[in-house]
């Protein structure tokens, strides 16, 4: 099977062609920044740092669900989630200075995840555009937040990419 799977991947990226791989690399960001979004969730309850969130995770993943990860996709995960630690505390005085009369108590901890990883993409990520970072982030919250926080989060994101 796993011979199977390698010629067929190889016929894929034949079959793709070369100019369509940046998609493909988009696609791994996709993933690998809702994976750090997760992270940054999963922190946002506890003090673990990054290996100790991860230690856990690898121990309760299915062994198939670890086969198919990309170590790209890891090293841009663990990219995103080192950056917006290292930078948290830059990072929660602007989402303070632009939620206007939300404190960031009120704020939910998934916006307050998606919002931090925006945040560090649009300050700190010459190589990922602002408004790929946007889209993203309001991605994510169409996924995983309310109602009310795609339309919130674009609002602070938007402020904080124009002043920069």
């Amino acid at each position: 099977m796993l011979k199977f799977y390698k010629k067929a991947k190889d016929y894929f990226i034949w079959l793709i062609g070369v100019d369509d791989l940046k998609e493909t690399k988009l696609i791994n960001r996709k993933k690998a920044r809702e994976e750090a979004f997760i992270l940054l969730f999963e922190n946002s309850f506890n003090s673990y740092s990054l290996d100790e969130i991860l230690k856990l995770k690898s121990e309760i993943e299915v062994e198939e669900d670890k086969k198919n990860k990309t170590e790209k996709i890891e090293d841009f995960t663990k990219e995103l989630f080192e950056g917006v630690k290292e930078h948290q505390e830059e990072i929660d005085s602007l989402i303070n200075e632009h939620s206007k009369a939300w404190s960031k108590d009120r704020i939910s901890k998934i916006a307050m995840s998606i919002l931090r990883l925006s945040i560090f993409e649009i300050l700190f990520r010459e190589d990922i555009p602002s408004g790929v970072s946007i889209n993203e982030a309001v991605e994510l919250a169409k996924k995983y937040g309310s109602d009310e926080e795609p339309g919130f989060i674009n609002g602070i994101l938007g402020s904080i990419s124009r002043k920069n």
